[in-house]
């Protein structure tokens, strides 16, 4: 399992406009980065991750919702 900071770090990168969010655009942007944060989630594409992750429905995912889910799964 990936730690915390090593998530923040992945999802930093993901967020190419730095607006603290990741759209579907910024997961299709970086295919091996958003590979690596599938692979955490188990989500098979960008839109299930996003389908998944985001809570509020706006069409991005932050941190907060990411880590949200993640715990959710590992209890």
């Amino acid at each position: 399992m990936t730690t915390e900071q090593e998530l923040q770090s992945l999802f930093n990168t993901l967020d190419t406009d730095q607006d603290g969010k990741i759209s579907i655009n910024d997961l299709f942007l970086s295919p091996g980065l958003s590979a690596i944060i599938s692979s955490e989630t188990n989500s098979t594409s960008p839109q299930e991750l996003l389908v998944n992750y985001d809570s509020d429905k706006d069409g991005s995912i932050t941190f907060e919702e990411l880590m949200l889910q993640l715990r959710k799964q590992i209890i």
